[in-house]
């Protein structure tokens, strides 16, 4: 499959925006064309709510196939980003990403070991939360939750959770004594949010237990969080949320205060052309992921849109889960290490960072992503030990320039407002990568019995090489390009390199069951510098023969010393000094292996068009980051004020 050129995207995307009508009459040279300012308080949505009352979200994952199915723990429910984990199902446990530690949400407290087993802790509930129709909220839910889970055999997610904890009692309302499986000094990292969201959603006692969990749809979900199910699209392509009149008994509510919007709607409006159209034409508030060369045609056409910073790079550095190549460890080829070397050592990663999002991303040689606290507690520290690292026979891979060369290539493409100093340059580009040496590449596959013939490379077995490279199909846009990208830079080395694009369902399970050799997926995630929780599925336990749905280390890649500093973190507190020191040894095995190649931090084009709402976060307000698909979001409705 060709790539698709920035070129064409974006000029695509121009024509779509003129053939509408949106994109109003061509002013002078260099003119931004005004945008639709927002109509009287009269206006309605498609939905039938009051524009002006109205935050409207676009929506992550896409049409959903069962709009009805509600059930956090069973197959094909509605994905948790379409509104659900951002607004009705709080966890105990949230994440405040900008200073990355944990905060209590419906929990009140931490849990506290009981003993000195480490296996049987206490922990409070947060006073004053209601069920959405009114009924308290108490540690019996939390209880009847653990339950169905432990024996529901139907719940994927339940397997695991049995492997982790052995039972959650209610003492009294707001007590919840807990018993874990093994020894594990912070169960709150597992049980929840560290980034994204977590599977442990509590449900209602009180409406689940005249159900059967297995095959219950939960169509008319309750929330503990401000906001409601209102409606929802027949085909799955919107859902409206409205205020509860009991907001104040949420847990938002409790906590921060009141959230502004009257209603949430997140709606999917299509291929990335249609949502920028609709962000063009304020018909959308918050955008999600979208490609540098959208982002600058929003932002031509529309005054009232903005990005994180208001200049280069425009997009936020900071998303903790980085972008790379997964391989299948357990497949041919791919579970060695000298293959695994050779392909990274064969892209320039400078024309990848190009081709996949104009240049506008963070390198990261390590298996942690280089956000600017974990830049800061590992990147920076170990780049000495990065520069001294050497193969067996003594070749050194690390290319400490890359980000120098980086700007220099930028400056060739006229791109302006660079970074000048060492410092900036670091911060902005990252620490280095490895060198693109197709010599060393080669010289690594013919060791182990890859030929050449014609420019083509050959398998030991005589057989043209190909590699299929999975990629999303029209959601999270970087790993999409990015896949491109890498298929391009192997093809140019003689690796017969194609990508297959997934919908969301498809790619995830493809992950998950093995059935793939090479993914453009994102492997490596942190906020805190506490890894435990983000780095345990690489653990060997949890690996699955092939088409087995693995719930953790999806590219079966064994390495006892791995699985050995995973286990000694698990008995780690999260402040103890051993924990970093523990991390970087981990982080070292993953360069020496690379069992999956980490490329860039995550750049996110996320923008929000401020027409009808103000307030949100970014580089000069940066209460938290733009991550509108993580739980945290509804802790952001607070903040955000109507447009005056």
């Amino acid at each position: 499959m060709r790539r698709k050129s920035k070129q064409i995207l974006a000029a695509a995307t121009a024509a779509a925006l003129l053939l509408s009508g949106c994109g109003g009459s061509a002013g002078k040279s260099g003119e931004k064309t005004a945008a639709q300012p927002a109509a009287s308080g009269d206006k309605m949505t498609d939905v039938g709510t009051p524009r002006e009352d109205t935050l409207i979200v676009d929506m992550l994952s896409g049409t959903q196939t069962d709009p009805d199915n509600f059930n956090p723990y069973m197959t094909g429910c509605v994905a948790m980003d379409c509104g659900l984990h951002q607004l009705l199902y709080p966890c105990l446990w949230e994440a405040d990403t900008m200073n990355g530690e944990q905060i209590c949400d419906l929990a009140a407290d931490f849990p506290e070991a009981m003993d000195d087993t480490n296996t049987k802790f206490q922990f409070h509930l947060r006073e004053g939360i209601t069920w959405s129709d009114g009924v308290e909220f108490t540690a019996e839910d939390v209880e009847y939750t653990s339950n169905i889970l432990s024996s529901t055999e139907e719940f994927s997610w339940g397997s695991w959770y049995k492997s982790f904890v052995k039972s959650m009692k209610a003492v009294d309302k707001y007590t919840v004594e807990m018993e874990l499986v093994e020894p594990n000094v912070k169960p709150q990292q597992k049980l929840g949010v560290i980034v994204f969201g977590n599977n442990f959603k509590v449900v209602p006692k009180h409406i689940w237990e005249k159900e059967d969990p297995a095959t219950f749809k939960y169509t008319d979900p309750l929330s503990l969080g401000p906001y409601t199910l209102s409606k929802r699209d027949a085909q799955g392509n919107w859902f409206l949320y409205e205020k509860r009149e009991d907001w104040d008994k949420s847990d938002v509510g409790v906590i921060d205060g009141e959230p502004k919007p009257q209603y949430v709607l997140f709606k999917y409006f299509g291929s990335e052309e249609k949502r920028v159209m609709a962000a063009v034409n304020n018909e959308i508030d918050i955008l999600q992921d979208i490609s540098p060369e959208s982002w600058d045609i929003l932002k031509e056409k529309n005054p009232n849109a903005k990005c994180w910073t208001e200049e280069f790079p425009y997009a936020i550095p900071d998303d903790p889960c980085e972008r790379g190549i997964s391989f299948n460890c357990s497949n041919e080829y791919y579970n060695n290490r000298d293959v695994r070397w050779a392909l990274t050592l064969s892209m320039d990663i400078k024309q990848v960072s190009m081709a996949t999002f104009g240049g506008k991303l963070k390198f990261s040689p390590l298996a942690v992503p280089p956000t600017t606290a974990l830049t800061d507690v590992y990147q920076k520290p170990m780049l000495d030990w990065l520069k001294t690292y050497a193969f067996e026979d003594g070749y050194k891979p690390f290319n400490e320039n890359t980000a120098k060369e980086m700007v220099e290539l930028l400056k060739t493409e006229g791109v302006e407002n660079l970074p000048t100093t060492d410092e900036e340059i670091t911060d902005i580009f990252g620490i280095g990568w490895w060198k693109y040496d197709t010599d060393k590449a080669a010289e690594l596959l013919q060791k182990n019995g890859f030929t050449q013939k014609d420019g083509q490379w050959m398998t030991p077995e005589g057989q043209p090489w190909e590699i299929i490279i999975l990629a999303p199909a029209d959601f999270e846009i970087e790993s999409m390009r990015l896949a491109f990208a890498v298929a391009d830079a192997w093809s140019k080395f003689g690796v017969k390199a194609e990508v297959k694009q997934q919908d969301s369902s498809t790619f995830w399970t493809s992950y998950a069951t093995g059935n793939y050799d090479a993914g453009a997926y994102w492997p490596f995630c942190g906020l805190i510098p506490d890894l435990t929780e983000n780095i345990q599925t690489w653990h060997e336990k949890y690996i699955l023969p092939n088409g087995e749905n693995a719930a953790g280390n999806k590219e079966r890649y064994a390495n006892e010393e791995l699985s050995a500093a995973i286990d000694k973190l698990q008995t780690l507190e999260p402040d103890d000094p051993e924990v970093n020191a523990t991390v970087e040894e981990m982080l070292k095995i993953f360069v020496d292996e690379m069992p999956a190649i980490p490329m860039f931090g995550t750049a996110k084009f996320v923008p929000v068009v401020e027409t009808y709402w103000t307030g949100f976060q970014d580089s000069e307000n940066p209460f938290e980051g733009p991550w509108w698909w993580w739980s945290q979001f509804r802790f952001y409705t607070t903040k955000i004020e109507a447009a005056k």
